[in-house]
């Protein structure tokens, strides 16, 4: 065989991967810009995904507490999301719970609402607790965070937001709502709380008032 027919025959065996005859049924032409076309064409544009409400998370820093003089002076806001692609990307560069310092408090709350008894939301409510032993509260928390910015409260309207507490012998979340006076409203975020946690113990909600008037205010509603 000469050389001439062993080209020919070569081409005759070798496929032209842009000839769609050649193609099996099914199968999508490889290469060139064909291929660059169809990657683009089956790209989708980034669509995170918003909550209903714009949340702020608040920490307040134990080392300034002796140099303030008031109470929630330290307090200071870190970081606020509106989608659910924000809040992971803003709570898995964080510490959890277990990881902060003796003392400190790590809030979540609504856009605009300061977790503070003076701001005006805030005032005529009160807050559900749920206490830990020391290390135990990093799971509870962000069970706690995802049903909040989830709204799985039916009244979740109610809710300003949420803290963990970290101290010495224990550590403690509560969920605040905004009015303390409306019993059917936080028994059934009680109950419903208490389920997302998949908790037995009884907790208790105290009023803000209450608290103002005495550290150890006693709890108007249990469940």
């Amino acid at each position: 065989m000469d050389v001439e027919d062993s080209q020919k025959l070569a081409s005759e065996k070798t496929p032209n991967p842009n000839t769609e005859d050649d193609l099996e049924e099914g199968e999508i032409a490889a290469g060139g810009d064909d291929d660059s076309s169809f990657k683009k064409s089956v790209s989708l544009p980034y669509q995170p995904h918003p909550l209903e409400h714009r949340w702020t998370f608040w920490f307040d820093n134990p080392s300034a507490k002796v140099k303030q003089a008031s109470w929630g002076s330290s307090l200071r806001s870190i970081f606020t999301f509106s989608t659910i692609e924000e809040f992971w990307s803003v709570y898995n560069n964080i510490h959890h719970p277990s990881k902060l310092a003796v003392g400190a408090d790590f809030h979540c709350f609504k856009d605009k609402i300061e977790p503070k008894w003076e701001d005006p939301i805030c005032a005529n409510g009160g807050k559900w607790s749920v206490t830990l032993s020391k290390g135990k509260s990093d799971t509870f928390w962000l069970n706690t965070l995802l049903a909040m910015i989830g709204e799985q409260f039916d009244h979740g309207d109610e809710i300003c937001g949420a803290v963990v507490s970290v101290r010495s012998r224990q550590e403690k979340i509560a969920i605040w709502t905004k009015n303390a006076s409306n019993e059917a409203a936080q028994m059934s975020i009680g109950k419903q709380w208490k389920e997302f946690l998949d908790y037995n113990e009884t907790i208790g909600f105290i009023f803000h008032d209450d608290a103002k008037k005495d550290r150890n205010a006693k709890n108007r509603y249990s469940v």
